[in-house]
């Protein structure tokens, strides 16, 4: 089995490609690879507790995001200096998350076989 990562950077509803990502990772993770994620910049937004995006029309991708137990993905990943750039702290996303800085990114990559960015 493979290790696969995909690395969001984008904001939600920031447009097509984030959907498209996240139906990338669902497909995968529903062949029973192992399937983990990284959100770095903007990304971790992604996350972000109290999002009303039925607002704007647009779907909730935290949502989405719940729903990957499911698929058994369960290692998402943040950068701390993302995190801190945004005023946000891991109590305000709504899932668990495992903290990385910086400098520690290039190694947790290196851990997989397969790198999606995105």
């Amino acid at each position: 089995m493979k290790r696969y990562l995909f690395v969001l950077r984008k904001p939600p509803h920031s447009g097509a490609q984030v959907q498209e990502m996240l139906d990338i990772i669902l497909t995968t993770a529903a062949f029973d690879q192992h399937v983990s994620i990284l959100l770095l910049d903007d990304g971790v937004f992604q996350l972000k507790n109290s999002q009303n995006p039925e607002i704007a029309g647009m779907k909730d991708t935290a949502a989405i995001f719940k729903a990957l137990e499911i698929y058994d993905v369960n290692d998402i990943y943040t950068e701390v200096e993302s995190l801190q750039e945004r005023g946000l702290k891991p109590g305000d996303l709504c899932l668990p998350v495992q903290e990385f800085y910086r400098k520690d990114i290039a190694g947790l990559m290196k851990r997989f076989d397969v790198v999606f960015a995105g």
